[in-house]
């Protein structure tokens, strides 16, 4: 929890500085160098819930950030839990075992 404390902070500080995107992860990373997306977004999740940050754009450059960060390949991958009997099925196979409507 200490970590991502950290790492809000710093998320919340470089936005106030105006920084977005690229510079504002890169400004995460500087202060917090062990921080991986991961832990960014769900630092920016905290943020987006903290009832003091009132500020419209810093809100959306938080929230800019986890969404771009969320959607890169490999950063909330749930794969890693699974073992080869339990990986999900393709919507292709899922949809074999749908009735059809028409």
């Amino acid at each position: 929890m200490k970590e991502k404390k950290r790492v809000y902070e710093a998320l919340v500080d470089g936005a106030m500085e105006g920084l977005t995107d690229q510079a504002l992860y890169d400004f995460v990373k500087a202060r917090c160098p062990k921080a991986t997306s991961r832990k960014i977004v769900r630092a920016s999740l905290l943020a987006l819930t903290d009832p003091h940050l009132r500020d419209r754009n810093i809100l959306d450059v938080i929230y800019t950030l986890a969404i771009k960060h969320r959607l890169d390949d490999g950063v909330l991958d749930d794969s890693e839990d699974e073992g080869p009997d339990e990986q999900p099925q393709s919507s292709q196979a899922a949809n074999q075992n749908m009735p059809q409507l028409f």
